[in-house]
């Protein structure tokens, strides 16, 4: 779960007015957070049981509002690994969000026994007006569910022979699971764009990408394959579009003239035909 690096959104103001989905992701010698339960089979069953130091955090989300009383939690989900909070910021702050998640680290760690439970920084994502807060209650919600999946159906994440958008059929291989991802940002590049138009788009594709969303395009151009490179090396997940018919003999280090998809981790990228 753990991104390579902090990223920030430069042009944003942390201190104002706005809902956040933040992750914090668990050190490697600190216990689980918990385990997971219930049948995949059952998705209503499937949970995780919280392990004393997965106790620990859960109490201090609880208690987030009183380190920063303009932080409401809307949402939250305790993983073995890492955590998700999704937060509003009701009114102006005095500092900044990542002063809050400091002083909130600070509360766990005291709570867990004293030693540093969370990796350096978090990531996060700024809710925009076309985000939908059901969608992401919901994705929350089923981070149980997809981790089962994950171990239980390994074979899920290959080829999907029947997908439909509106009346458009598609088939895909990699991990479907990106296609419900809240956080979504669609990669194209015009050249009526001008510089500072360009470096703005670059920072907010760049800024998704490392905080745990999915970029979404053909990567065609090459402005836009650099974007894709620069988002591999932030640990970026990728949805790639090709207008190119899989055969049953495709698989995912196939190379065409249209969609070079050699370097895809069929668990952080989905390859989409749309023929």
């Amino acid at each position: 779960m753990t991104r390579p690096m902090t990223f920030r959104a430069s042009w944003h103001d942390y201190s104002s007015r706005c809902i956040y989905m933040v992750t914090l992701s668990k050190r490697p010698e600190v216990e689980p957070f918990g385990q997971l339960a219930g049948e995949v089979t059952d998705p209503s069953s499937v949970r995780i049981v919280c392990s004393p130091t997965g106790r620990a955090v859960r109490d201090q989300v609880h208690g987030l509002s009183l380190i920063e009383p303009a932080i409401r939690v809307l949402q939250y989900a305790v993983m073995p690994d890492h955590l998700h909070i999704l937060l509003f910021v009701t009114r102006p702050m005095t500092e900044p969000l990542g002063s809050v998640i400091a002083r909130f680290k600070i509360a766990v760690n005291r709570a867990a026994g004293g030693e540093p439970v969370f990796e350096e920084g978090f990531n996060d994502q700024i809710l925009k007006t076309d985000r939908s807060l059901d969608r992401l209650f919901q994705y929350i919600r089923q981070n149980p569910y997809r981790l089962a999946v994950r171990r239980a159906r390994p074979e899920y994440f290959r080829r999907l022979r029947s997908l439909t958008f509106g009346e458009t059929r598609c088939e895909a291989y990699g991990n479907p699971f990106l296609l419900r991802n809240p956080f979504k940002s669609q990669v194209v590049v015009h050249r009526r764009d001008d510089e500072a138009a360009r470096a703005l788009r670059r920072q907010e594709w760049l800024h998704v990408a490392a905080n745990g969303g999915v970029l979404v395009s053909p990567f065609i151009s090459p402005a836009e394959k650099a974007i894709r490179a620069e988002a591999e090396a932030l640990g970026g997940r990728f949805i790639f579009l090709t207008d190119i018919p899989f055969t049953d003999r495709y698989n995912m280090g196939h190379k065409t003239k249209r969609a070079k998809c050699v370097t895809v981790v069929w668990r952080e990228s989905l390859l989409v035909s749309v023929s």
